[in-house]
């Protein structure tokens, strides 16, 4: 039977701001208001879940939902360039920097490759619609809140894209990203802001 899966990228805060390889920073304040203003847009769903960053865990806690952190929908595992500035890592590692963006294989950080973190992504939307939870339950909805990356990542291994698809693949804040279908065939319904932004 078809799976509903929408996935919510959490709200912004400084490391996203700053252009770092985010190692698990939290919301900032901004990024709470910003989430508790998109709360009553948040659609419904059976089953909840988030990835078990902290960033996840406060913009879930913010729209007011009541999470399981699910592993399978971590963040990209940046080795060693978790926390410091893209800026940073492409003044003392140029040829590092150059082979992540142009090899899905490489994982110069010494973390996930892209093809892993998209192999990932894909195996767990093919759990979602494979296993028996989801066979039994017509029109069965998934509500996630997980990182940008984590969200690109779906939407290659779903739609059965290159992975050099990722990086023209934009994932905006609190915004939700819905996939629809059953293994091997899903359908894409691009980001859909949760409500209109409000001023800072």
């Amino acid at each position: 039977m078809a799976v509903q899966v929408m996935l919510i990228s959490p709200a912004l805060n400084a490391a996203l701001r700053e252009a770092r390889f985010d190692g698990d920073a939290t919301l900032d304040a901004a990024g709470v208001r910003r989430a508790r203003a998109a709360a009553a847009a948040v659609p419904p769903a059976d089953r909840l879940l988030r990835g078990p960053s902290g960033r996840c865990a406060a913009t879930a806690e913010a729209l007011g939902l009541c999470t399981e952190p699910e592993p399978a929908v971590r963040g990209w595992d940046m080795g060693r360039w978790s926390g410091r500035r893209l800026a940073e890592v492409s003044a003392a590692e140029p040829e590092g920097v150059s082979a992540w963006l142009t090899d899905p294989s490489a994982a110069p950080h010494g973390g996930e490759s892209l093809l892993e973190l998209c192999a990932r992504a894909g195996r767990w939307l093919e759990t979602l619609a494979s296993t028996g939870e989801v066979a039994g339950a017509e029109g069965h909805r998934v509500l996630g809140v997980v990182e940008p990356a984590v969200v690109r990542a779906a939407i290659v291994g779903a739609l059965g894209l290159p992975p050099e698809a990722f990086w023209r693949l934009d994932v905006a804040p609190l915004t939700v990203t819905g996939l629809s279908g059953r293994s091997g065939r899903w359908n894409l319904r691009c980001g859909q802001p949760l409500s209109p932004t409000p001023a800072e």
